[in-house]
């Protein structure tokens, strides 16, 4: 089956263009076997930058339009800064508070510091008078070593063990009463004590209150009368006793004297009771545990008191109370410094933010195409701007492989365009493939289309800023 072929008119067209590439390129080769150089074409190009915004917000002013020149750093557009400028006045207030607060916090270390350095010299002083009581006083003979042969340190040490010591002595002594108390039938024992321990208190009491009313329950005041007894005589005794006399008896008086009576009488019918079970078996252990108690316990506080009163000089408890309000303050302080750096720290970073919201030329060039309006909202990465350096304009053409080594770097080259038939421009050969392509895109040449080519970049000169972007370009380059 035959395919079809297109109408005649179509066919001619399509001969007659062909016959025009192949003439064209004939011309083209005489011409260049004619001369012996090498030609190329391409198109004008530059460095394309995108200005984009890195802030989001609505554009307050555009300050640049297209096919306008700019400098580095010029404004092209800001963006509106109302919402961020209240934020940053929030952001001065923290900074203030700030630094009031950190103010306070420093007035308060330096009252500290100077609490703790006198309690610290109050405290060196009273253990400076204890060193010169050690050195003078002379050896006890129950020490072979003067009172000054261990240091202070050495004796805390030595107290604080003895603590530790006395401590579990202590616990050991309870463990052991409880253990009495555990092994012997003491119901009765413990019931006995129970009374005994209640009696004694009743009888304390009971007694201080009639006290009380023999020195105020009566018309005569102990105090009102005068009388003389002997240097070692219960001179106050006396006079209240007198005072009884004088003033006759006293309901309050009375009562009192009766509530002491009974609390007496129960104190020695608790005694008695207490005695009688002192001969039950194990009664013993737990008078002897009491007792073990009771010296362990004055063991544990002497052993606390000789600590305390060691502790002198920078080892002293009012030091150590003072030392920690120090590091508390200091504490205080750091914490103060911190939130200040901290507010700065935002509005710095609030600065910075506004700082972002104009948007400044990032090269010399010029504007190419403009993208926003006053107005609009942008995010941040939309293209704002596309700008080029026209002073820094390139060429890119493909020669053949055949030719490929009649490049060189630094080459001069002649460039034409068709805008400017009687104008050529200087260019320079900056950057040579170092490998092949089979027909690029550009590639404007039947010849090109159909064979393998290396790209050459060439640097073109244009003081008066003739060329523009995309312009078609014929290339000379020279022997």
């Amino acid at each position: 089956m035959h395919n079809k072929l297109p109408p005649l008119p179509v066919r001619i067209l399509v001969l007659l263009i062909i016959l025009s590439a192949i003439g064209y390129y004939a011309f083209r080769s005489l011409n260049s076997q004619d001369n012996g150089q090498l030609t190329a074409s391409g198109t004008i190009e530059a460095v394309t930058v995108n200005v984009s915004t890195e802030m989001a917000g609505k554009v307050k002013e555009v300050l640049a339009g297209e096919g306008q020149p700019v400098k580095m750093g010029d404004p092209l557009l800001s963006l509106d800064d109302s919402l961020l400028a209240a934020q940053r006045q929030v952001a001065q207030s923290g900074v203030d508070s700030a630094n009031s607060a950190m103010l306070m916090a420093q007035s308060s270390y330096d009252l500290v510091q100077a609490q703790y350095d006198a309690t610290l010299t109050a405290a060196r002083a009273q253990e400076g008078s204890q060193r010169l009581a050690d050195w003078n006083n002379q050896t006890p003979n129950w020490f072979e070593e003067p009172l000054w042969y261990f240091s202070p340190d050495e004796q805390i040490t030595a107290a604080q063990a003895e603590v530790e010591s006395a401590r579990d002595a202590l616990e050991q002594a309870k463990a052991d009463l409880k253990t009495a108390l555990q092994d012997v039938d003491n119901t009765e024992i413990l019931a006995a004590e129970t009374r005994l321990s209640s009696a004694r208190m009743e009888y304390l009491i009971a007694k201080a209150v009639r006290d009380r009313a023999q020195m105020t329950g009566g018309k005569v005041r102990p105090e009102d009368v005068d009388v003389d007894v002997p240097a070692r005589a219960p001179r106050y005794r006396i006079q209240i006793r007198l005072a009884k006399l004088l003033s006759g008896d006293s309901d309050v008086i009375t009562a009192a004297e009766d509530a002491f009576d009974l609390a007496e009488t129960e104190l020695d019918d608790a005694e008695d009771a207490y005695d009688k079970l002192l001969t039950i078996k194990g009664a013993d252990d737990i008078r002897s545990a009491r007792a073990s108690v009771s010296v362990a316990q004055e063991r544990y506080d002497a052993a606390l008191d000789t600590l305390s009163r060691l502790q002198t000089g920078e080892n002293s408890q009012q030091v150590k109370i003072a030392a920690v309000g120090l590091e508390q303050a200091k504490a205080a302080l750091d914490q103060a410094e911190s939130a200040v750096h901290q507010a700065e720290a935002n509005l710095a970073l609030l600065d910075t933010q506004i700082t972002k919201l104009t948007i400044y030329a990032p090269m010399n060039g010029v504007i190419l195409t403009r993208n926003v309006e006053p107005g609009e909202f942008v995010q941040p990465g939309g293209v704002a701007f596309a700008m080029a350096d026209l002073e820094e304009i390139t060429i890119t053409v493909y020669v053949p492989e055949d030719r490929y080594g009649e490049i060189s770097l630094g080459q001069q080259a002649q460039v034409t365009v068709d805008s400017f038939p009687d104008e050529s421009f200087t260019a320079e050969v900056i950057h040579i493939a170092d490998q092949a392509e089979f027909t690029p895109r550009n590639v404007q040449t039947v010849e090109g289309r159909s064979s393998t080519v290396y790209a050459i970049k060439l640097k073109v000169t244009d003081s008066q800023g003739k060329l523009k972007i995309g312009m078609p370009a014929d290339v000379t380059f020279s022997r």
